[in-house]
């Protein structure tokens, strides 16, 4: 039977390794179970970045960390800390889509939840089962739209693991307060399904109603166990995602991280370069290519910017061009969702414009009619971004903004050399996964990564401090507002859009200040403006090493 020592060492929030003094061990029985020598924080984070160092290959990376998390999550944290800029692609894009595909070779036991449809008649006591009595997020996914990489089936759970450990990085959430949650609701992935190592469900994907009722039950379970948590979607398929959030958003804390979040931090790239370029967002005009949840949700967010600047709402509609599959979104096509309705481009609207094939408007047609000022990818086709396309942009652009933001690197619609290269060196550029700086004509320009994490740690964090029933609207912008206003280009062309990873805990006070702020004035908290700054600093959780007494 193991001893309460061996407990002590055996569970990753409260060991502390070789860092045990010699009166803990003395107190807690743990002479005999550990080396002699009793290390400093300092040589532990030596040793460990040592082996980090060691290991050849991105994925070989994060499987040390995640090793490491699973023993000592101090220690982790206290790495990731000293280390956040070099570690943050491995912890989460590009490299989690590695590990979520090698997910069932590579699989070691993890806290969190893996609820499974055939159980779900069992949904309440699955939930129960968790330890934990009070949780503050829980990042939830299916697996079905895991970056750009598609159905991933179980292997999805890297993306809620990796979402909640910046989320106690950056935001400060105290990791027994996080809850990673895996929807099963099995796979079309014909690999996984045929895979004798898969460990999800070997079942086709569950729809209809079926599906409906099994989240349903999971949201019942959850308010029940959990009432004050935060629900944070991730990585549903484009017809759950949109549909999920609508469902819920009003019903509990909750938001859609890839629609939401991923809005709100293209919003403030783009608010950011409009300045940058001191062009008037009166005159802006959008190109999307990548019409769905997170195209919309772009779309959607800055025409809600655009109000904000007196703008009518069917003028900042009319500046928005969404393309997807079928090309521009306009009023010939058969399909059009209702989140891409009010975007839809009308005969009147066309009727000047040189087209080469009229029944399908491509990305090319719409740059050379509309010469937009900014050009977003959310497509995940890889290359969509062309020479052809981007120096046509360029010749009636002064400041061409093109942030092509697919993930992985693979998906990514051009890459900033190309992007810098084809416009003259006159592009502002983001991206969805990080690319190192790109060297032209004499000049350095550094590449912002239009990531996620610099917005959603600082909205959840202010969500739960102002106590708030629901996550707004208005929350979002706030956020995006005040991520805008943090850019380095402001001040240098040549600089990122965004800053330095290493202030994003910093950042994330700052937007959850905004986001609290918002929630009173949206009726949604149950705090005053006097109490956000105690409340956050109450709630911010750092990775020091306690004391230990029996």
């Amino acid at each position: 039977m193991q001893s309460k020592a061996a407990e002590i060492l055996h569970t990753p929030l409260l060991n502390k390794g070789t860092a045990f003094t010699k009166e803990e061990r003395d107190k807690l029985g743990l002479h005999g179970l550990l080396p002699y020598h009793t290390s400093t924080i300092e040589e532990q984070l030596e040793r460990s970045y040592s082996h980090y160092q060691k290991r050849r290959t991105p994925l070989g990376k994060y499987d040390y960390l995640a090793g490491l998390l699973g023993r000592n999550e101090m220690l982790y944290y206290q790495l990731l800390h000293r280390h956040s800029a070099e570690m943050l692609p491995i912890i989460y894009t590009p490299t989690v889509g590695e590990a979520a595909l090698q997910y069932s070779q590579n699989y070691f036991q993890q806290r969190g939840l893996y609820l499974t449809y055939p159980l779900g008649d069992q949904m309440e006591a699955m939930v129960y089962n968790h330890p934990a009595q009070e949780i503050d997020v829980i990042v939830a996914t299916d697996g079905e739209r895991i970056l750009g990489l598609g159905d991933q089936g179980i292997g999805g759970m890297t993306i809620p693991i990796g979402k909640l450990s910046l989320y106690t990085l950056f935001g400060g959430i105290h990791p027994s307060r996080t809850l990673p949650v895996l929807l099963d609701v099995g796979t079309n992935n014909k690999e996984l399904l045929h895979d004798p190592l898969y460990l999800g469900w070997q079942h086709p994907r569950v729809r209809g109603a079926d599906y409906d009722q099994f989240i349903e039950r999971f949201v019942r379970a959850v308010q029940k166990r959990y009432p004050k948590a935060l629900l944070q979607w991730e990585d549903f398929g484009k017809d759950n995602a949109r549909r999920v959030l609508d469902r819920y958003q009003t019903e509990i804390l909750s938001f859609n991280d890839d629609i939401q979040g991923t809005a709100a931090v293209a919003t403030a790239a783009l608010l950011a370069a409009m300045n940058e370029a001191k062009a008037p967002f009166k005159e802006a005009k959008i190109v999307i290519f990548g019409a769905g949840s997170a195209g919309t949700g772009i779309a959607e967010m800055i025409v809600a910017a655009m109000a904000g600047e007196k703008i009518a709402s069917q003028e900042a509609h009319d500046r928005i061009y969404l393309l997807d599959v079928d090309g521009l979104i306009h009023h010939n096509l058969p399909h059009i969702s209702d989140q891409q309705r009010p975007f839809v481009k009308t005969a009147a609207h066309l009727s000047s414009w040189e087209i080469r094939n009229p029944s399908y408007i491509s990305l090319a047609d719409v740059v050379a009619n509309v010469h937009p000022t900014a050009l977003i990818g959310v497509s995940a086709q890889g290359g969509a971004f062309t020479e052809e396309i981007l120096r046509n942009m360029a010749a009636h652009t002064k400041r061409p903004i093109i942030f092509p933001l697919s993930n992985p690197t693979s998906k990514a619609e051009c890459t900033p050399q190309e992007a810098i290269e084809w416009t003259e060196g006159r592009a502002i550029v983001a991206t969805g996964s990080p690319f190192q700086p790109v060297s032209y004509q004499g000049r350095t320009y550094q590449i912002g990564q239009c990531n996620n994490v610099y917005v959603f740690p600082g909205i959840g964090l202010g969500a739960l401090v102002a106590g708030a029933s629901q996550v707004t609207d208005g929350m979002f912008l706030a956020a995006a507002k005040t991520l805008s206003q943090l850019s380095p280009a402001l001040a240098d062309p040549t600089a990122s859009l965004f800053p330095p990873i290493p202030e994003v805990g910093t950042i994330s006070q700052a937007i959850a200040t905004a986001v609290a702020k918002q929630a009173i004035a949206d009726g949604v908290a149950s705090i005053t403006a006097s109490e956000i700054a105690g409340r956050i600093q109450a709630k911010v959780w750092e990775p020091h090493y306690p004391h230990y007494a029996r």
